[in-house]
């Protein structure tokens, strides 16, 4: 089977997996990536640390893996099968859920499926934590970073290149 048909099958099934939200299926799609088309987890994590600051969704992300294994044809096709699947998924379910109003299954349902999403979001920040937090300077970053994100005012973006630019010229200079 080719790279495109592999990376369009992937990614729809992922699609489907990330209705909820895309940190969801971090884990899912960081293995996938590294068995199935090589790229490792540190290039995973870059990859993801750079959506975080686009604007935009960050799982537009897929655009740079899909370019990074086929250019713009496997940009492409990743937009379409990661995107389109989970769209009209959840258009159709969207209009389905609408027309049981308020029964009482419906908010049973709703209570169920919250604490499965908050343990599988929880998953993904495990996911590409485990793998960014490789030694003593970014796990001090990590945890400074995440005080100020939560006690601060400050753009969470500053934050984010402030501690990438101090581990940066730590990790240079302890070499």
């Amino acid at each position: 089977m080719s790279l495109l048909m592999h990376l369009a099958l992937s990614f729809a099934l992922l699609s489907i997996l990330a209705v909820g939200g895309g940190t969801a299926v971090l884990p899912e799609m960081q293995s996938l990536l590294s068995h199935r088309f090589g790229i490792d987890h540190t290039q995973f994590i870059h990859i993801y640390s750079i959506s975080q600051l686009a604007p935009g969704p960050n799982m537009l992300m897929v655009l740079v893996i899909g370019y990074q294994l086929a250019a713009l044809l496997g940009a492409s096709i990743v937009l379409l099968s990661f995107f389109l699947p989970s769209s009209v998924l959840c258009f159709y379910m969207g209009r389905l859920w609408n027309r049981f109003g308020e029964s009482p299954w419906r908010r049973a349902i709703q209570n169920a499926l919250e604490p499965i999403s908050i343990g599988l979001m929880a998953s993904g920040v495990y996911a590409v934590g485990k793998t960014s937090i490789v030694g003593g300077i970014s796990a001090a970053l990590a945890l400074v970073s995440f005080y100020l994100i939560l006690r601060t005012k400050i753009n969470p973006v500053w934050v984010i290149l402030g501690s990438g630019g101090f581990g940066a010229l730590l990790m240079t200079y302890l070499k």
